[in-house]
């Protein structure tokens, strides 16, 4: 693990001057190093906030939401899971248990919250957290996966053993491998619900306007987690870009 601190530029301070930026490198128990920034604010406590699919901790709205928890005198971590942004590794398709482990390095780390079944599935195996917020999470992981792979993706896959994704120019993006493509479909996120303590408190955050995850998937977490609010927020989407529908998300954690 490594350190290194810098105080932001005149064009990044907030109105506290004093706040700073600490980049900091986690090794996770793959030995690979996992990069994150930490928003230090000097509270008591950390928000860990996780990237979604083939994001990192720089892409819009991670840094969005960290500057929004900044402003409100709470400290923040955003980071890169194994395989993405700075972080070593292989990216993989499904990874969502691996994932889960990532944020365990990093929350031993830390002591001090967006893939949304990844942090999910980390309430469910271990109970060290009392707050999750997720932000357009997936809850029916079968779903979604043709509209990258294509149709008859299974069949392909199995021919092959693997589907190479490529973007609407034709240039090559990544690897979907038979077994993380089954890794995904074997990640049984209503399991997962059901294992989460009671005492642990899940806010669901989504936009009326998500168009890659659908609305009505929200309500899935709130049929099966105990301890559970739903936040539907008119006119977001999937990435919840608007600051605006950020900090209405965040307020609505303050509450739960």
């Amino acid at each position: 693990m490594s350190e290194t601190r810098w105080k932001r530029s005149s064009n990044e301070r907030s109105d506290n001057s004093e706040m700073q930026h600490r980049r900091i490198v986690i090794e996770n128990s793959h030995g690979e190093k996992l990069v994150g920034v930490l928003h230090d604010t000097g509270s008591t406590e950390t928000v860990v906030i996780c990237h979604g699919f083939r994001s990192s901790k720089d892409r819009i709205p991670m840094p969005t939401i960290a500057n929004v928890f900044e402003k409100a005198m709470i400290s923040s971590f955003r980071f890169d899971f194994a395989g993405n942004g700075e972080s070593q590794g292989s990216f993989e398709y499904g990874n969502y248990h691996r994932e889960a482990e990532d944020l365990r390095s990093i929350l031993q780390h830390l002591r001090g919250e967006n893939r949304g079944s990844v942090v999910l599935l980390y309430a469910a195996k271990y109970k060290d957290v009392q707050t999750v917020v997720n932000i357009s999470g997936r809850f029916f992981l079968e779903r979604g996966i043709e509209m990258r792979l294509g149709k008859d993706y299974l069949k392909r896959i199995k021919e092959n053993g693997f589907i190479d994704v490529r973007n609407r120019k034709g240039k090559f993006e990544y690897r979907v491998t038979e077994e993380s493509l089954m890794d995904r479909i074997r990640t049984n996120t209503h399991e997962a619900c059901l294992s989460i303590h009671e005492n642990c408190r899940v806010l669901t955050v989504r936009g009326s306007n998500d168009m890659i995850v659908h609305v009505t998937e929200a309500s899935e977490f709130a049929k099966y987690i105990k301890n559970h609010k739903l936040c539907l927020i008119e006119g977001a989407d999937h990435d919840t870009s608007n600051r605006d529908h950020i900090r209405s998300a965040l307020m609505m954690k303050s509450r739960i």
